[in-house]
């Protein structure tokens, strides 16, 4: 039986409205593949602080989860992920690249055109179909 792995990533978004992606490095399962930044859970802990704890670990920077987007499960060759995405803002520092080989900001439109871990992709696909507040605030002001 596979063990089941509860992971926790982060969608953060610049006031560009640039979406975060990292590329995890060659030293990493899945290398060369973009994800959301983030890691697993321990046992106990709350899923909000578990990403600002991963986040600062792998990224030197600070930010608040604010919500739960999008959930899924993924079956790999030798575990099952359970993945947890959350928008978070960055409050704090500037991302580094301490494990991922490369982090750049990415216009959500723009999203497909990366290779994303399989886990990842529905997180990516959910993202590229969600409206966006401004437009649809001001698409309300226009009625």
């Amino acid at each position: 039986m596979k063990k089941t792995v509860q992971v926790v990533a982060a969608v953060i978004e610049n006031e560009r409205r640039e979406i975060l992606c990292a590329l995890r490095s060659g030293q990493m399962s899945l290398s060369n593949m973009w994800e959301f930044p983030g890691g697993k859970v321990k046992e106990g802990e709350n899923l909000f602080t578990a990403l600002e704890r991963e986040v600062y670990e792998e990224m030197s920077c600070r930010i608040q989860a604010q919500e739960v987007f999008h959930e899924n499960v993924h079956e790999y060759h030798t575990f099952i992920i359970q993945l947890i995405v959350i928008k978070a803002e960055l409050v704090q520092g500037v991302p580094q690249t301490n494990e991922h080989a490369k982090l750049i900001w990415l216009q959500r439109e723009n999203l497909p055109s990366l290779h994303w871990a399989p886990a990842d992709m529905p997180a990516v696909e959910a993202l590229m179909n969600e409206p966006l507040k401004e437009q649809s605030a001001s698409f309300r002001r226009q009625k």
